[in-house]
């Protein structure tokens, strides 16, 4: 008798539903997972939701175990925390982290799945995902003993990356947002806080991570001169207006690209993807990463829950999903 496992597909943009699907067993070097949380990232996730990944870039976008196509039907997602089931008497009771999307159990290679510390809790390892961009961020900043840095846009991947820059010696972080309500957050990190119009300049390095043109001006204005806007922002099918008149090239600023994608040529020669992983799960380790999980619901009120959480009704962060046996 075949077994099925139930998984959230977004049926059409800004529609979801869950489905029924066909759980094959396992193979050699496979393992089943069965789901205690999955993650949805703010930021990619509800743009794929709302049908705003645009054409030119369906193939760089789709996830390692993305089923379907943009704009959909698709099933899509990446921050997935399950046990092991069957497979490899190594993993098997293990709690692991994945790259999967939302669904109650799955079956993929036992190489897709990285072991999740017995110092990080399940319910926080969801984040595994976001902290190893944020990883990626910091390799390609190349921050220096006693900078002055800047973190525009509170979200889950800027949040993140002013967690592990708050772990640098005699450095200065400053997390930036209009959203005042996100100095909670900052206080959590143990980072300090600003408000755009309040933000200290002077900046040796901004990672800019609001994904609006708002953001990406004021992080150019943060700059010391000579200084660096990483942009972590993916902005869709949005056309984003860059500053480049005014004093950008008489103090010969800097912006550069970071994605996660790929890991950081500074670091490409020595770091796979695996090992930037497990060294955002051992970052994990440090509960004020849990500022970061702001709202939960069960797997089966996801259909439910993203529209508001696309439109904004649902504030916060990370929303983390919930699944029962």
């Amino acid at each position: 008798m075949q077994r099925v496992a139930r998984a959230f597909w977004l049926r059409s943009p800004g529609h979801g539903e869950v489905r029924e699907v066909a759980l094959p067993d396992p193979a050699a070097g496979e393992v089943l997972v069965r789901t205690l949380f999955s993650g949805v990232s703010r930021g990619t996730e509800t743009l794929v939701f709302r049908g705003g990944v645009p054409e030119s870039q369906y193939g760089v976008m789709r996830a390692p175990f993305q089923e379907g196509d943009f704009p959909g039907p698709v099933k899509y997602g990446y921050l997935n925390v399950g046990l092991v089931e069957e497979g490899p008497r190594e993993l098997v009771g293990r709690t692991v982290f994945s790259l999967y999307p939302h669904q109650t159990r799955f079956v993929v290679p036992a190489s897709a799945v990285t072991p999740v510390p017995d110092s990080v809790p399940a319910s926080r390892a969801v984040l595994a995902g976001t902290v190893e961009t944020a990883v990626n961020a910091v390799w390609d900043a190349a921050p220096m003993l006693g900078d002055r840095i800047a973190v525009v846009g509170a979200g889950m991947v800027g949040a993140s990356v002013a967690a592990v820059l708050a772990q640098f010696p005699a450095v200065r972080v400053q997390l930036v947002d209009a959203n005042p309500a996100r100095a909670d957050i900052a206080r959590a990190l143990g980072v300090e806080f600003a408000l755009p119009g309040e933000a200290a300049g002077d900046c040796d390095l901004v990672v800019h991570a609001s994904a609006t043109e708002e953001g990406l001006a004021r992080s150019l204005e943060l700059l010391a001169p000579e200084g660096t806007v990483l942009e972590l922002s993916w902005y869709g099918d949005r056309r984003i207006s860059l500053p480049l008149g005014e004093a950008f090239h008489s103090r010969r600023l800097v912006v550069r690209s970071s994605q996660v994608g790929t890991v950081s040529p500074a670091r490409g020669s020595r770091r796979t993807f695996a090992d930037r992983l497990v060294l955002a799960l051992d970052l994990l380790a440090d509960p004020a990463f849990d500022a970061l999980i702001t709202a939960e619901c069960a797997f089966d009120e996801l259909p439910d829950v993203l529209p508001s959480l696309a439109s904004g009704d649902l504030p916060g962060l990370c929303l983390r999903v919930r699944y029962d046996r």
